[in-house]
């Protein structure tokens, strides 16, 4: 029988402090260069859109008036979209309507309908209603995008509040 010796040699790692050193001046690096292109990318789309990147924020005047939209009602076929405006400002407001956007239910397109307040001139905290009635299979969503007033249909300030409640269902 041969015997022979082997001598198992195990090399232990060393801690390199350089080999560390290097490594972090690549992480630096990299990071330096993730940030210079971002910064790069920005200053550009910044030339490109001038809107966006020169957006003064102006401060917000109080509302003129506040509208309150009543939840929508069915009456047969038909859904009345309706609710009130009331005048908070210290000027008469003449020729009042109300601008909605109209949602179709068949192509998703918008479609927008101007209605007249009732009464038509409100003074100073007073109060008008409108209310229009639309086919329930034409529409799927309506809201409220405007509020104009005079005779060259002048853009008004205004809130939104939430307005009368649906009454609820019979059950026959």
């Amino acid at each position: 029988m041969i015997t022979e010796e082997h001598e198992e040699v195990f090399i232990q790692a060393s801690e390199s402090s350089s080999l560390k050193f290097l490594a972090a001046i690549a992480a630096l690096v990299v990071t330096a260069l993730v940030f210079v292109g971002y910064a790069y990318v920005r200053n550009r789309h910044a030339q490109n859109n001038p809107t966006e990147a020169a957006a003064v924020v102006e401060p917000k005047l109080p509302a003129q008036a506040i509208i309150a939209v009543d939840e929508p009602l069915l009456q047969g076929s038909n859904t009345v979209l309706g609710g009130a405006v009331k005048n908070v400002s210290n000027d008469r407001l003449d020729n009042v309507s109300v601008e909605l956007e109209l949602r179709r239910r068949r192509d998703g397109s918008a479609e927008r309908k101007t209605v007249n307040l009732n009464p038509a001139s409100l003074g100073p905290s007073e109060e008008g209603r409108y209310s229009v009635q639309l086919k329930a299979q034409d529409y799927v969503a309506a809201k409220v995008v405007g509020l104009h007033a005079g005779t060259d249909t002048a853009a008004l300030r205004y809130s939104l509040t939430a307005g009368a409640k649906r009454p609820a269902e019979r059950l026959e």
